[in-house]
């Protein structure tokens, strides 16, 4: 992959906050055109930099207010790919991490309630071959979730674009 530059990296920051934005649109905040923009997204998208559009939910508005992280120990190596699969499948889990410590695995799951997580570690996490014990943790509120990442241009110092600088880009 090619090293990305400051348009680039404006870009995907622009596009992160609002990926409805036209191509003129984009262009006129970073000073391109909206073929060039159009050119650009192409070629993020090929290189896997953007990997998709899509709209963000509100899960609580969809009946999925429980949010909970459980951390999962399988008890052996060959284990561990049945159980990624597994994971891959459910979509209750947003998210599956490797992680170090005590347990192997973190999964960040939503649910409709206690019932439904309840079930869904019962019957889906505990049930895999080697998942031996898990540890839940229920999210009571959430002060911030975002699916975006830190991306700086050159020009800032902080190593991080927010959302203030971009409203004051031209």
């Amino acid at each position: 992959m090619s090293s990305l530059d400051d348009q680039d990296r404006q870009l995907l920051a622009l596009v992160q906050v609002n990926s409805r934005l036209s191509y003129a649109e984009l262009g006129a905040q970073i000073g391109l055109s909206a073929s060039a923009v159009h050119e650009r997204l192409k070629k993020l998208q090929a290189q896997g930099v953007i990997r998709g559009f899509g709209a963000r939910l509100d899960p609580r508005a969809l009946g999925l207010g429980l949010c909970a992280f459980i951390q999962v120990l399988i008890d052996r190596p060959e284990h561990e790919a049945t159980f990624v699969a597994a994971m891959e499948t459910l979509p209750e889990v947003l998210e599956c991490h490797h992680i170090t410590g005590d347990y192997g695995y973190l999964l960040k799951v939503r649910t409709h309630d206690v019932r439904s997580l309840e079930r869904l570690i019962a019957e889906s996490i505990k049930s895999l071959p080697g998942a031996v014990r898990t540890l839940t943790t229920v999210a009571l509120s959430t002060a911030k979730e975002t699916a975006a990442v830190a991306v700086a241009t050159s020009a800032q110092t902080s190593g991080a674009c927010s959302r203030a600088d971009l409203a004051e880009q031209p």
